[in-house]
């Protein structure tokens, strides 16, 4: 079986892409050839497919089952729908969530709430995205959650971000919301502040 490998675009053309440096870019792109690998006995592809990913993301989450928000996170990684996540797919990502401005913060989170693609998270969306949160983090959260919790939360998050009460959220509505509501806006600093 042969297997094709990746290689990134020119570090100089990432740098000026991202917020990274070229040593940051290097250190990351070793990081992400060791976690493309699918088992010990292939050289990394320098591609993530996503079983890989939601085999990694399921890790960090032994006590639920996180393999639906990965698919999720998979799909807002995967800038390209190409079925796989590339090494500039990765680093562009994470460039905006660890160095973004809050509107690309929040632009980004908005794409990764809008499963169907359509420019507006419905409430089956929210549903979806909410329950696979739950569902990720297990039957062992304190306090226990109560079976209508994913309702309640799409409900109050229709409340306060469907600001014309049409039951989509636009982009415009969520970063509108978002930077209104200062305990969002004080987990984004928190956020930039740790990295």
């Amino acid at each position: 079986m042969t297997m094709v490998c990746h290689r990134p675009e020119g570090l100089d053309q990432l740098e000026a892409q991202t917020n990274f440096s070229k040593r940051e870019l290097q250190v990351l792109y070793r990081g992400f050839k060791n976690v493309s690998c699918i088992s010990f006995q292939e050289c990394p592809s320098g591609i993530v497919n996503e079983e890989t990913f939601k085999q990694i993301y399921s890790q960090f989450f032994p006590h639920g089952d996180a393999s639906t928000y990965a698919h999720y996170l998979f799909n807002a990684f995967d800038a390209g729908h190409t079925g796989s996540i590339k090494f500039e797919d990765f680093v562009t990502a994470l460039s905006i969530l660890l160095r973004g401005s809050v509107t690309e913060k929040l632009q980004w989170t908005f794409n990764l709430y809008d499963i169907n693609r359509d420019g507006y998270i419905n409430k089956e969306e929210m549903t979806d995205i909410v329950r696979a949160i739950y569902d990720m983090m297990g039957k062992y959260t304190y306090p226990v959650l109560k079976t209508d919790a994913p309702k309640q939360h799409v409900d109050a998050f229709f409340q306060k971000m469907d600001k014309n009460r049409d039951g989509v959220v636009t982009l415009d509505e969520f970063i509108l919301s978002c930077q209104e509501d200062e305990n969002i806006m004080r987990s984004l600093q928190l956020f930039e502040n740790v990295i």
